[in-house]
């Protein structure tokens, strides 16, 4: 059976080779596709495979109509809506991400951004100290909970809320759970969001939510810019200058939240949260060993389609 890597954004040459390794020792064949250009070398490449390994590349069904022989693809990370789920499922194609591989890395991401965000971006004013401040997760998940790990250490306190992860987790780990999402942005100062893009989640960050923040409110965004109102909150932030937005996924209106709020908006040129050598690695480790587990005995138990 033949396994492709296909990363428009490559793996780290140590990651790749122990992929190899894993892949090999188990009697498949693995085929790399890096720093493709065109869709078509895509359509090309995945023709004669049947596990696929990828980052942020999009999975389409004009990519499994052209995969005659896909079992199986793997998004080496948490998020996974650049794959066409119901593509998938409709072409008997199981998918699976590698939650957990890089999660501290996105922790760490998020208190480098919160930090500069406190001391102004490091433009010579007096800032504030995160020792004290309120702190708002959003979705106690893998990454959400490096967070609140991280967040003790500077002494934060630290809220959440997760609809689908219940109080007494929250709490157990030192957290105060709150009701709501409503309830959580009236009760901080920094709000760190860790929610997917569905059609709920969608644009939920919105003019009135973002509103109930302290004064001197940050919001911190390493999800998804999807989730994000970005009309609404260039309004808010006119409104209130006191409000600073942060954010690992640069916005469609980048250019707008510079030219308005040059002195209290950060954007990362494109998502660094997982650009660490360690969660690259441990990714795409993760990847190839869901595929082997999957081809060799149908373990799938991290599939995210039906």
């Amino acid at each position: 059976m033949k396994v492709l890597i296909a990363t428009q954004k490559p793996f780290a040459k140590v990651a790749v080779d122990g992929i190899k390794k894993v892949i090999e020792e188990a009697g498949y064949e693995l085929a790399l596709l890096e720093k493709y250009e065109q869709k078509e070398q895509l359509l090309d490449a995945v023709k004669d495979t049947d596990a696929l390994i990828i980052r942020s590349d999009v999975v389409d069904n004009e990519v499994f109509n052209a995969a005659k022989n896909l079992k199986i693809v793997v998004r080496a990370g948490a998020g996974y809506d650049n794959v066409d789920l119901a593509a998938a499922t409709t072409h008997k194609v199981c998918v699976m991400n590698t939650p957990g591989q890089n999660s501290n890395a996105v922790a760490e991401l998020v208190f480098g951004l919160m930090v500069m965000a406190v001391r102004n971006f490091y433009n010579g004013k007096s800032g504030t100290e995160l020792k004290g401040k309120k702190l708002g997760i959003l979705a106690f998940g893998n990454v959400g909970r490096n967070v609140a790990r991280i967040a003790k250490g500077f002494e934060m306190d630290v809220y959440a809320y997760d609809a689908f992860c219940p109080k007494e987790v929250i709490e157990a780990a030192g957290v105060h759970a709150v009701d709501s999402t409503e309830a959580l942005f009236e009760s901080v100062d920094i709000v760190s969001l860790h929610i997917p893009a569905t059609p709920d989640t969608k644009e939920s960050i919105n003019y009135a939510l973002v509103n109930k923040l302290h004064k001197g409110g940050i919001l911190l965004n390493t999800a998804r810019k999807e989730v994000i109102n970005e009309t609404e909150l260039i309004k808010l932030m006119t409104e209130r200058e006191d409000l600073k937005y942060v954010t690992d996924i640069m916005p469609v209106a980048d250019a707008e939240f510079k030219e308005k709020f040059a002195d209290r908006y950060f954007s990362t040129p494109k998502k660094m949260g997982a650009q660490t050598a360690e969660a690259n690695i441990n990714a795409g480790l993760a990847a190839a060993h869901q595929i082997v587990g999957f081809l060799k005995d149908g373990i799938d138990k991290f599939k995210v389609n039906k």
